[in-house]
Order: C-alpha cells, then sequence, then structure tokens
C-alpha cells in the first residue's frame, strides 16, 4: 500500500472510532456564566490557586506524550486541596511526523483527549493537511481545503479556537464544528475565559490553496473583543492560546537581560490591550522559549517537538488573580540534550517521581505500530556525519535538498529549497524514510516556473533583504555587494564562471508553497506561470538519495567557498 493510500485508511480508522472523554481534565465547559462559585468538594474555601500548563509546536511528536502527561498528573495531584490545573495548547499540534501524519494529527486529538486539555488554538500549519484524504491541497472544486482540519476538530472532546481567523464571505471569525473565538471552562470553581489566536504571517507560512478566502485579524483587535465578551461573562482569569510567540535566551524575568525579541507578536499583544484585559499569554510559533510579564500579563512559551511545558501559578481571590508565578520552561528530560522521552529518566518534580501515563501510552500505541515500519526502513545512503540544517544561514541540509530538487526535474537550472521546509536534521548512520519525513513533512508538490536573469536577481534582492528562512540554491552562486546605499546582486551559473545575462532566461524548481506565494516568495514581481507537478516533493528527495551510495556535509557546503557570499547576514541593509 503506498504511503498516501495508506494514510487515507488510517485517517478513516481513526475517524470512526469512538471519541476520547476527557475525564481526567480539571477545565469543565461552561455553557452560561454563573453569577458566583463556590468552592469545590475537596477544596478549602478562600484564595485558590490555578496552575496554567501550556504546551506549544508539537509538531506530531507523539512519544511525548505519555511523559507530559505523568508530568501534569503531578500537578493535578499539586493542586488537588487548593486549586486544579488547565492544561492548553498553543497550536501547530499535529504536522511533522509519520505517526502523526499518516492520519492528519487525529492520534494527537486521541492522545490530548486523553490528557484532559481544556482548548487549543489553531495554528498555521493546522491547515497543511488540506482536505480529508490523500490530496495536500484541493485537485477538484468539490474538495474543501479545510477538511482535514475541520474532522480533527469535530473529533475532539475539547473546543479548537480561532479568534482571528476570519472568513471573508462572512466578514466573521469561522463557525466550523467545535471551532470557536473562545470559550469558558470552570477550574475548581473558577471561571476562566480561553480566546484563540494565530499568527499575522498565517497566510503566509501556509500553502496559499488551503487558506483560499480567509484573512487575519490584527491580533489584539480579536483578542480585546473576546476579552471584554469574556469578562462581562463572568471571566475572573483570561488565558490566551496565541500561535505568535516570542523569543528570550535566558529566564531570569529580567527581558533585556535575558535578550527578549522585545517586538515579538506575544509582547506586543500584551502591550497592546487595556490593562487588566488578559492574565497570561500561552504562546508558540517561534518554537523559542519566554518566562517573563509584560504590561502585567503572565507570557509563556514552551520552544518545541515536545521538549517542555510551560506554567503559570495564578492565585485567585475575591475573583480576580491576586498573584502570579511564572516558571522557566521545563524540559521533559533535563539536563540530556535531544533525549527520548519514551525512554530518559525525568527525576523528580513536585516532591515526586513522574510516571509516564498508561492510558496516553496506549491511546497512541496504534499511531506508533502503524508508522513503524516504514519508519525504519532504509532508503539508502549513509551519512558518516549526520546532515546539518539552519534556518536563517547557508547549510549542507538545504543545499542538499536543493540539488535533489533540481536534479528531479530534467533541464532545470536552478533548484530551491526554503528555511522554513527544513525541520529537522539527517542524523548519522544510514538514512531512513523516518528521518528523511521529519526534516521534511510537508506534502508540498514540485512546481516549475521560468524568468529572466532580470527578474531572478530581483527575487534574490528582495529575498535577502527580508528576515525568514533562507533561500538554499542549487545550480548558481550568488554574490551580492552594497553600491550607494544599493544591494548589488550577481548570479553565476556554478561551475561555469559566467554571470546570468538579463535576458537570459532561467528554469526554476521548487515547492507548490514557495511558487504560489508562501513566504511571500515572488516579493513585487509580478508571478510567472508556474507549473505545478503530480509529484510530491519529499518523493522526489527520496528518489535522489537512493542514488547516492554516502553523503558527507563538504560535498554540499563548503564555509569557506559558499554558494551565498553574502555582504551581511539578512537582513542586509545597505546604507548610502
Amino acid at each position: 500500500m503506498g504511503f498516501r493510500r495508506l494514510a487515507v485508511a488510517l485517517t478513516a480508522l481513526y475517524a470512526c472510532s469512538p471519541p476520547v472523554a476527557g475525564g481526567r481534565a480539571d477545565a469543565a465547559q461552561v455553557s452560561a456564566p454563573v453569577a458566583s462559585a463556590s468552592a469545590p468538594a475537596g477544596h478549602a474555601a478562600g484564595p485558590r490557586v490555578i496552575t496554567v500548563v501550556g504546551t506549544n509546536d508539537l509538531h506530531g511528536r507523539v512519544a511525548a506524550l505519555p511523559l507530559l502527561a505523568g508530568y501534569v498528573s503531578r500537578l493535578r495531584a499539586t493542586r488537588a486541596k487548593d486549586g486544579g490545573v488547565l492544561l492548553v495548547d498553543a497550536g501547530d499540534m499535529f504536522q511533522g511526523t509519520l505517526e502523526s501524519n499518516l492520519a492528519e494529527g487525529l492520534p494527537i486529538v486521541k492522545a490530548y483527549g486523553a490528557m484532559g486539555y481544556g482548548a487549543v488554538t489553531i495554528g498555521n500549519h493546522e491547515f497543511d493537511f488540506g482536505p480529508a484524504g490523500p490530496d495536500a491541497t484541493p485537485r477538484s472544486p468539490d474538495q474543501d481545503p479545510r477538511g482535514a482540519l475541520k474532522a480533527a476538530a469535530k473529533a475532539a472532546p475539547f473546543p479548537f479556537l480561532a479568534a482571528n481567523v476570519i472568513d471573508e464571505s462572512t466578514k466573521k471569525p469561522v463557525d466550523w464544528p467545535n471551532v470557536k473565538p473562545s470559550t469558558m471552562v470552570d477550574v475548581a470553581g473558577v471561571k476562566i475565559g480561553l480566546i484563540g489566536i494565530t499568527t499575522q504571517e498565517t497566510l503566509e507560512t501556509t500553502i496559499s490553496a488551503n487558506v483560499k478566502g480567509l484573512s487575519i485579524m490584527p491580533l489584539a483587535k480579536a483578542v480585546g473583543a473576546e476579552a471584554s465578551r469574556l469578562r462581562q461573562a463572568g471571566a475572573e482569569v483570561v488565558v490566551v492560546l496565541s500561535h505568535a510567540g516570542g523569543k528570550c535566551k535566558t529566564f531570569t524575568g529580567d527581558i533585556a537581560a535575558d535578550q527578549c525579541e522585545d517586538k515579538s507578536e506575544a509582547f506586543e499583544l500584551a502591550r497592546a490591550l487595556p490593562p487588566g484585559a488578559i492574565d497570561v499569554i500561552v504562546a508558540g510559533h517561534s518554537h523559542a522559549g519566554v518566562a517573563h510579564e509584560v504590561a502585567g500579563v503572565a507570557i509563556i512559551e514552551q520552544f518545541s517537538n515536545g521538549r517542555a511545558f510551560g506554567r503559570v501559578d495564578l492565585t485567585i481571590a475575591d475573583g480576580r488573580v491576586a498573584q502570579k508565578k511564572i516558571f522557566a520552561p521545563r524540559d521533559l528530560c533535563p539536563g540530556t540534550e535531544k533525549a527520548d522521552p519514551a525512554t530518559c529518566d525525568p527525576g523528580q518534580y513536585e516532591g515526586g517521581p513522574i510516571e509516564r501515563d498508561a492510558q496516553v501510552a496506549t491511546t497512541i500505541a496504534p499511531a506508533i505500530e502503524s508508522a513503524k515500519e516504514k519508519r525504519a526502513s532504509l532508503i539508502g545512503p549513509d551519512l558518516p556525519e549526520g546532515m546539518k540544517r539552519d534556518y536563517h544561514d547557508e547549510s549542507a541540509l538545504g543545499n542538499l535538498f536543493a540539488d535533489l530538487v533540481r536534479e528531479a526535474r530534467p533541464g532545470a537550472d536552478i533548484g530551491l529549497m526554503n528555511g522554513g521546509g527544513l525541520r529537522a536534521d539527517l542524523p548519522k548512520g544510514p538514512l531512513s524514510y523516518g528521518s528523511l519525513f521529519e526534516a521534511f513533512p510537508f506534502d508540498n508538490r514540485l512546481a516549475v516556473a521560468e524568468l529572466t536573469g532580470k527578474e531572478l536577481r530581483e527575487l534574490v534582492r528582495t529575498h535577502l533583504k527580508k528576515d525568514g528562512g533562507i533561500l538554499s540554491f542549487s545550480g548558481v552562486t550568488v554574490s551580492t555587494s552594497c553600491k550607494d546605499g544599493s544591494l548589488e546582486v550577481s548570479i553565476e551559473r556554478a561551475g561555469k564562471k559566467r554571470k546570468v545575462a538579463d535576458d537570459e532566461k532561467v528554469v526554476i524548481v521548487g515547492s507548490d508553497f514557495l511558487f504560489t506565494g508562501g513566504d511571500g516568495f515572488w516579493g513585487e514581481l509580478k508571478p510567472p506561470h508556474v507549473e505545478i507537478l503530480d509529484e510530491l516533493m519529499r518523493d522526489a528527495l527520496e528518489r535522489g538519495l537512493k542514488q547516492r551510495k554516502s553523503i558527507a556535509p563538504s560535498s554540499v557546503f563548503d564555509p569557506k567557498k559558499p554558494r551565498l557570499k553574502l555582504v551581511g547576514r539578512r537582513p542586509i541593509q545597505c546604507k548610502g
């Protein structure tokens, strides 16, 4: 059975299985505001402590969930006498592994239900699966470009939140089954309003076919409106699940000393809202760590790929937040770099040992088993040193994939690979399909276009003047200089020492994500005619890798002779 047909079968299997009730959840959905809430049985009257546990950017790492659930169980035991635990996710849950992608995210939904999540927000990569079934983008008018996402939301025992994803036909937030702008939950008698938002970059960081007809409302406008409504409905606490994050290098609580990105989306959102509108932001998208207070709002973000969780303890007294305690991100496997969460020793937490959750392990077992054989199958080449990626700068993995893309289209002059498509390094040793999949999990198809040399230089110039993921090139070298305040770009054909002339025609090949406008690829250029091929980019990568026996990083990237000879780091700014 082929990969995509297997995916369809497994998706149907998960969709037909009964939903998992969130029986261990501390958060109960509230359908109507309650004027007052007494302390629940077993809790002392008076101040209550609500522990907000945040996750984000899991990207399909199901193997981390039994251990994460063990930590949550310890926290629930800690809060048993004085409050409760709210478990929420800030988006990008599904895309990234065979275990999740084969069933279009449904294994994550099942596991989150078993763990008792109160709500999740929709991130940009939640749109990646496109229609339910084998096609990653619509191939016919009757296919719903958000079919897989809607199926995942419908299967969940908790709501999906999307306050700023706007349906252009109604000019209102999307109205899909079990998807809403916000919700109210009750945790230990405390009414907590939850709002979900996604980054302003969503439409550029998602393949255009799957977000057609949608727009993104500014974050503060969406949050402000929902927070006001929730407060009027009786919310004592308001938490924003924000797939728009921040980045800090350390976690002392001092924004300057911790080298936080002060202009990040999450920080600017906190500052843009009226004082007291919200209490906590559980952030994501930037794959970084945050544990800071900004404009009176506690902001946490906890890296990515199931590495860690975030925590804020809120003391509630007299119907308001009296105290906040923010914790640094807690690695599931502390002190061990790139540890396996299925086998590592997590040590003690909150005065007791962490035990992996057997129910969650049982829930994810079918997904792990279904992917086991395909994950372990060997593609062919040996990687004696592995292959490193780099989001911002030229890398061996980016150059290798650009080479493979160019080879996949005979007659192509230039192969392109975007840095955002590189999701994991390739490990040392014989290359398995599972490792290739995690390095490039997207079901993008190959795409081809023709440009003039002048248009190509303008395209490259625009890219180099922006931040974001680096473009890797095959078939050419790019040199830059600053002249009279302008960025000059020169492009030579690799190995021929000949510049590409202004009127020369060049054929470029890359992903349909890029060539249909993802990452603002075309800039100010009028997009040319684009031919989208009927081949997944990952299949082309696999085919090219099978033709190689051994690959060393030095064979595709020499730092002393780079393919990108840049006058400075992007975004390049030339001073007059």
